[in-house]
């Protein structure tokens, strides 16, 4: 959110600091991992689809000005069984919306891409334009980008304290005092250090993403692997294809449910979190259970509606804030740069934001 934010900032021509509490890319936080869904089919709700496509347009720009490829469409499938939420809630998003979709049973959806195992009774939604971003590619474009168009990135270097002046804000790091008219904080799981009144609205869980090597490669490669999300008994998982020489790769939403200090918890994976891997992935996806080529721990920022926060302060007009991505934000990095200059510089946006403004708490 931030490296998106400070290159839509610098585009419109102001001066910009963005300050970086690791190096860029990193992965301590919520933006890596190799591949992030991008969807315009939503059980969140359909509020969510107007900025999907939004960012959509954002991604291939950005695709444009750094000539690399960062979106890659496979195509996304979406649902669990009967009369969940999970399926419900983003058919009625897609018609709503008017987003082009079709509806299949498991064995529709087993028949038509060889690496799923889906029950017959699951009921998906289908959606043509799904797919992924590679997350670093992408931070790492809008960082060149924005440095180019004059923006100054440090890295590195996390704000230890800041607080409110005659003259806007100063925020002190390391390294000095800086002094702004506007600060725009995009912290993540460490919102709650440096706003403390939003500690207890986003809140930091620890998540694990495996890799597995398909016995079947051919099955497991984008052009005939779409991106999932799926809600079992087991819980709700969600899953990728093999890209860039590595495998299968999944996650559970919410994994464990531990709630962590982002600065103080286990990085290492372990063998229950592997196993609760690996046993969904036998039963949906069998020919992908070969050997774990890898794990990795990162975090999601949890709100308690899990909708997003972002909005102004309201005891600091001057300080906005973009948090509470709840485990499906990144695709919105784009959108949400381009929301965040507008509240800075204009007080508001012409994207429907009401379902995030951080009062509703």
């Amino acid at each position: 959110m931030g490296s998106a934010t400070v290159h839509e900032l610098s585009r419109r021509g102001l001066k910009v600091l963005g300050l970086e509490k690791f190096k860029i890319p990193h992965s301590m936080g919520s933006s890596h991992g190799m591949t992030r869904i991008i969807r315009l089919a939503f059980r969140e709700g359909s509020e969510y689809v107007p900025l999907a496509r939004r960012s959509y347009e954002l991604w291939r720009s950005l695709e444009q000005k750094v000539g690399e490829r960062l979106l890659y469409t496979t195509g996304s499938i979406h649902g669990g069984l009967p009369g969940t939420t999970a399926f419900e809630s983003t058919l009625e998003a897609c018609v709503t919306q008017k987003v082009k979709h079709e509806v299949l049973s498991g064995t529709e959806v087993s028949a038509r891409f060889p690496g799923y195992n889906f029950p017959d009774e699951t009921k998906v939604v289908f959606q043509a334009d799904g797919g992924f971003l590679v997350p670093e590619r992408c931070i790492k474009g809008y960082v060149s980008i924005s440095r180019e168009l004059g923006a100054t990135i440090h890295e590195e270097e996390p704000i230890l304290d800041w607080k409110s002046t005659s003259y806007g804000i100063s925020a002190v790091t390391h390294r000095g005092v800086y002094t702004a008219e506007k600060l725009i904080i995009t912290s993540g799981p460490w919102t709650g250090k440096l706003l403390p009144e939003l500690a207890p609205l986003a809140v930091a869980e620890r998540q694990v993403l495996a890799w597995f090597k398909p016995r079947n490669q051919e099955a497991f490669s984008p052009s005939n692997f779409p991106v999932f999300t799926l809600a079992t008994n087991e819980g709700s998982f969600y899953g990728f294809p093999s890209f860039d020489g590595y495998g299968f790769k999944l996650g559970k939403f919410h994994h464990f449910g531990e709630a962590v200090d982002p600065d103080n918890f286990s990085r290492t994976p372990t063998p229950q979190d592997e196993a609760v891997l690996r046993g969904f992935t036998g039963t949906y996806f069998p020919d992908a259970l070969g050997e774990t080529e890898s794990m990795s721990v990162c975090l999601f920022t949890n709100s308690p509606d899990e909708h997003f926060i972002i909005g102004t302060l309201a005891n600091y007009p001057q300080v906005s804030v973009a948090a509470g991505f709840s485990g499906h934000g990144f695709k919105f990095c784009s959108a949400v740069g381009e929301i965040m200059a507008d509240i800075s510089i204009n007080g508001e946006t012409q994207h429907n934001i009401e379902l995030f403004d951080p009062s509703r708490f």
